[in-house]
């Protein structure tokens, strides 16, 4: 593979783990601490992960606690927990922070798993534009370079297999978390 395509290989790589970061803030029914990450707490005005201003633990499978270092960022940290999109009412004993996911209904099962695919589609999309304009650049080059018309050609058989590969990678992320939301 030539430097050429690599940096479109770069691209597709981090559409995938963008993709990763997305799924794994679907919730499934049971405490998955990356719930949290897109949470972000006012911390004496900067806005900061929960996870860099308390202790993030599961103690149980169904149950997320957070233990923040200063006290008085409890109030905080619920606040944020509240506004965001996480649908979990936090309770809080004055230090400690306890989030319970309740056991996800059937319907709610399959809007989460749509709701994967969705994201699924998306970053093949977001691969195949990439692919897209690695072609376009691949054919200027011809212009501006003296490269044959069989480089060019094997430029893009090589972003193609790139571009099928991490495609296979987004129906492989997409089916395992399909499946973890379906699994009761």
């Amino acid at each position: 593979m030539s430097e050429r395509t690599k940096v479109y290989e770069e691209k597709m790589e981090k559409t995938l783990k963008n993709l990763d970061g997305e799924l794994a803030a679907i919730r499934a029914g049971r405490a998955n601490p990356h719930v949290l990450d897109r949470i972000m707490v006012d911390y004496y005005g900067t806005p900061t992960a929960i996870q860099q201003i308390a202790n993030v633990q599961v103690p149980e499978a169904r149950m997320i606690t957070i233990t923040p270092w200063e006290k008085k960022m409890v109030k905080e940290i619920t606040k944020a927990i509240l506004v965001s999109d996480l649908g979990i009412n936090p309770s809080d004993d004055g230090r400690t922070i306890r989030l319970v996911f309740p056991e996800l209904t059937e319907d709610r099962r399959k809007e989460l798993v749509k709701e994967t695919k969705k994201k699924g589609e998306a970053a093949k999309i977001a691969m195949r534009n990439v692919r897209r304009d690695g072609n376009e650049a691949f054919k200027k080059l011809k212009k501006t370079e003296d490269i044959s018309e069989d480089e060019i050609a094997d430029e893009q058989d090589a972003l193609q297999k790139v571009t099928e590969k991490y495609i296979k990678k987004v129906d492989s992320a997409v089916e395992t978390k399909t499946k973890e939301l379906m699994t009761i």
